[in-house]
């Protein structure tokens, strides 16, 4: 598949996983439950981004 069609495939298919899920929230009920589910939201943002920004890296070969 060419990498441009692959793109606007996957773009269309998150746009509308977006839009389920905006309109997909669960009662917000006390304070306890507002501050878990902010945390796990924070904590997916951070590790999706981590896992964007941090590359596999192989250490160097320097012969002796």
């Amino acid at each position: 598949m060419h990498a441009d069609v692959h793109h606007l495939l996957h773009a269309a298919e998150s746009a509308e996983l977006q839009s389920k899920a905006g309109a997909f929230r669960l009662p917000r009920t006390d304070l306890r439950t507002r501050v878990g589910w902010t945390l796990v939201e924070v904590g997916l943002r951070l590790t999706a981004r981590s896992r964007d920004a941090a590359a596999p890296r192989t250490a160097a070969f320097h012969p002796a």
